[in-house]
């Protein structure tokens, strides 16, 4: 069994905890029917963890009926289902997945739930992580924005596509002390960038 299929058959047994949900969830589990799984998806009434199941195994087989749950579930407020959606949408290989990803991490309403979209978008490697990115970390550079580990997963994934685009953002983001750190690394792993500044030194500290 695929390890994140694991952590999340363990976290749904909780959600299943009634009369018939144990069951129904084994049952998702041992069918080999992709037109099953991908029922749960239409069918009114299912409740929240068989959809997430359905859509995660969907996903891990390649099936781009899932695609449409999976990227609901991506934006969702609770961070297990999110991270669980990013790795089924990096195996489930739908070309739309990058669009919906970027046009998630820049959604200014939904900023609090755009960590794991902007992780995907740095897995995925697409045209579109670079700008996104970009825009996103650029917002997140206002005072007293509260959005600290969007900033940082932006900060870290530009880094790690290490697109000369980025540079003038991270170059900003150095002015920020819960940023600097990790922009100096990010800026280091950018070609032809000369040798970042250290990060400002925050007063009183050795």
């Amino acid at each position: 069994m695929d390890e994140e299929l694991r952590s999340l058959t363990e976290r749904l047994r909780g959600e299943a905890a009634t009369a018939a949900g144990p069951a129904a969830l084994d049952r998702l589990l041992a069918t080999e029917d992709p037109d099953a799984l991908a029922a749960v998806l239409t069918e009114p009434g299912q409740p929240l963890w068989a959809r997430e199941l359905a859509a995660f195994r969907l996903g891990l087989a390649g099936d781009r009926r899932a695609f449409e749950s999976l990227v609901l579930l991506l934006n969702h407020r609770d961070p297990p289902r999110c991270a669980a959606a990013a790795h089924a949408l990096t195996r489930l290989g739908d070309p739309r997945t990058a669009r919906a990803a970027a046009a998630l991490a820049t959604n200014e309403l939904r900023v609090a739930y755009a960590l794991h979209p902007v992780r995907l978008l740095v897995a995925l490697r697409a045209p579109e992580a670079v700008p996104a990115l970009i825009t996103t970390l650029r917002r997140r550079l206002r005072p007293h924005d509260p959005y600290r580990r969007v900033a940082l997963a932006c900060v870290d994934g530009l880094g790690e596509l290490g697109d000369a685009r980025a540079a003038p953002v991270l170059t900003d983001a150095l002015a920020r002390p819960a940023l600097a750190e990790a922009a100096v690394h990010a800026l280091a792993r950018i070609p032809g960038q000369r040798q970042a500044p250290d990060p400002p030194r925050i007063p009183g500290q050795r």
